[in-house]
């Protein structure tokens, strides 16, 4: 039957057309579709709402560093299971999982780099890993991290990206917030620069300790930041609504707790001019590791 015997006997056909994964995101936050490659070139920030997409540690490498000079440390830490703990799940498992979900070995990436052309110590969290929750493997990357820093004369920039504490370590996680606190007072003493770039969600035990200590905090913009869940929050105040922005980036700024709040694509010049104006030189700072 050729295609004006199929229109005369009312007979329709639809072809079904597979489109390959990867070709196109849609937005959580307005429901529209975009292309994934046009995504990658805005920095993955939705170009109908501008929500900022959430990425990995490999995507904020390519973003923030000059090409190339990303060097990775302290490979070889990796998550422990001093408790043997278990839920509904042993968190031999979860650590098992989260591995293969986000291919780190620990909720944050650390290397040393340079930014616009500024050599520089960064951590990355990443919420693939249980949540970007803070263990003792995390707390111990991060006191390293500092310590190069200290002795290269780096900047300091850490991405937060976390749901808190880990509940499965216990006061071993709790305690890497007074540890890294005190590396960081080190780091300060002797001049060093340290910028904290809040994305979202950051939350709990990390917002608690290094993620409000930097000399300067940056937001991406929607990013939610506080102590407890906006769920728990709920729950213990027994409301079903809180106010609109609340522990929004935005809002988050207008109350002070952060210095500015930057677009995605702006984040690697506006790092990059930030250490320059502010980072230690030869001749105003003397980093020692004493």
């Amino acid at each position: 039957m050729n295609w004006i015997e199929r229109m005369k006997s009312g007979i329709l056909t639809r072809i079904k057309r597979e489109i390959p994964e990867g070709i196109w995101s849609k937005c959580k936050k307005c429901g529209e579709t975009t292309y994934q490659q046009a995504l990658e070139r805005s920095a993955f920030v939705c170009p109908h709402c501008h929500n900022h997409f959430a990425i990995g540690h490999e995507r904020y490498v390519e973003l923030l560093t000059d090409s190339g000079s990303f060097v990775e440390l302290n490979t070889d830490i990796t998550t422990a299971d001093p408790l043997k703990f278990r839920d509904h799940r042993r968190y031999s498992e979860r650590i098992r999982e989260a591995r293969k979900n986000s291919g780190m070995k620990e909720a944050i990436r650390t290397g040393v780099c340079t930014i616009g052309g500024n050599p520089v110590a960064l951590g990355i969290m990443d919420t693939r890993y249980i949540l970007g929750s803070m263990g003792g493997a995390t707390g111990e990357k991060i006191a390293r991290l500092i310590d190069r820093a200290l002795a290269d004369r780096r900047a300091l920039v850490l991405v937060c990206q976390s749901g808190g504490a880990r509940m499965q370590e216990s006061t071993f996680s709790l305690m890497q917030m007074a540890k890294i606190s005190a590396r960081l007072k080190r780091f300060a003493i002797a001049g060093g620069l340290y910028i904290t770039v809040l994305t979202d969600p950051t939350y709990g035990g990390v917002t608690a300790s290094f993620a409000m200590l930097g000399d300067i905090t940056i937001a991406e913009p929607g990013a939610r930041i506080g102590f407890a869940g906006q769920s728990v929050i709920k729950q213990f105040m027994g409301i079903e609504q809180l106010p609109e922005g609340f522990q929004i980036a935005e809002t988050v700024l207008d109350h002070g707790f952060v210095d500015r709040v930057v677009p995605r694509p702006e984040m690697t010049s506006t790092l990059a001019r930030l250490i320059s104006l502010l980072g230690a030189t030869d001749s105003d700072a003397t980093l020692r590791a004493g």
